[in-house]
């Protein structure tokens, strides 16, 4: 409703994943180095992890994008609650099989000879599997065996998992062990750290046709850094609502009032909280239990900071960029 009058082109607040509207932190570069480099170095088992919003299947649809079309071949499975004999039908689809046999298997030798003749041809296939941390451990177990199509020192067919931290706990089970021992690298997406909530907003704004200064006050960036937790998903939801909220106003810009609403009508903050006498946003014991510090006082944790590059990290990272120049290139 709003993108007419501020002159968007398209809404920088949707909730679908727009890989051309990722916001690039170093943990993002990262993760998107690191998924790259595992397909295109054929390291077998690559992880994907961060809690629910933090954008992994977005950051999987850009990076799918920016692989070399001419060498990779992938099947994406973004819905994992299957059998096992729907799991391996799904990959063989997706793949671009026309049929796929009843038998199992039929389908395994098909899978092998499809591997092989994408391999002769010079060309990686990947299986990328969003929201794994609701694959079944039988399912589990399937993926695991789908890894063992190899030739000597090589494997055929490289798998991407990418799900929210439960999945780290799956994975850590003395019984999902033999699958953990194969993930060769394993890489994490945070929330974004408070400073970044206004380049996030600035950034989503501008390449949706955004000409004019973002219609945000100053102080609306730290009310949606509370109430968002750093989430992009709650952020996007939040500056959605707010906006409309304040779109009647004269100029219509977001106050920190719009963002309280907005949060209070997406449920993040208690109905009762809006409506105390004199309550200005982040002031003294309006914040609520998750925001506060760890002792109880009323400066906010906003958001763990997202995982920077350690300096043990930095030559890892380097190398992966290195190696895949256009992945520097693609995510500016």
């Amino acid at each position: 409703m709003y993108e007419q009058r501020f002159g968007l082109t398209r809404n920088p607040f949707s909730m679908t994943p727009e890989p051309a509207l990722v916001y690039m932190t170093p943990g993002h570069r990262e993760a998107l180095a690191g998924l790259a480099y595992a397909i295109l170095e054929r390291k077998g088992f690559a992880m994907l992890t961060g809690e629910a919003g933090t954008g992994k299947s977005t950051l999987l649809a850009r990076m799918l994008h920016h692989l070399p079309a001419n060498r990779v071949i992938s099947s994406v499975i973004l819905n994992p609650t299957l059998t096992e004999a729907e799991f391996l039908e799904l990959a063989l689809l997706d793949f671009g099989f026309a049929t796929v046999p009843a038998s199992k298997a039929q389908r395994l030798v098909q899978l092998q000879e499809f591997l092989l003749s994408t391999r002769q041809a010079g060309k990686i296939a990947v299986l990328v599997i969003d929201e794994a941390h609701k694959l079944a451990p039988a399912v589990l177990e399937e993926v695991r065996l789908l890894s063992n199509l190899e030739l000597p020192g090589e494997k055929l067919l490289q798998i991407v998992l990418a799900g929210q931290d439960e999945l780290l706990e799956i994975l850590g089970r003395p019984e999902m062990r033999q699958i953990s021992q194969r993930i060769s690298i394993r890489l994490t997406l945070s929330p974004l750290a408070p400073a970044d909530i206004e380049q996030y907003i600035a950034l989503r704004w501008s390449k949706s046709g955004g000409r004019a200064a973002v219609p945000f006050a100053p102080e609306a960036y730290a009310e949606i850094a509370l109430w968002s937790r750093g989430i992009p998903r709650l952020v996007n939801a939040l500056c959605d609502n707010a906006i409309m909220a304040a779109f009647s106003g004269n100029p219509p810009v977001v106050a920190s009032r719009h963002v309280r609403e907005a949060a209070r009508d997406l449920g993040l903050m208690p109905a009762a909280m809006g409506r105390l006498p004199g309550h200005n946003g982040a002031s003294a014991g309006s914040f609520p239990e998750a925001a506060r510090g760890k002792d109880g006082d009323a400066s906010p944790r906003l958001a763990a900071a997202p995982r920077r590059v350690p300096e043990s990290k930095a030559p890892r990272l380097s190398r992966w960029m290195t190696r895949l120049g256009w992945v520097r290139q693609g995510a500016q």
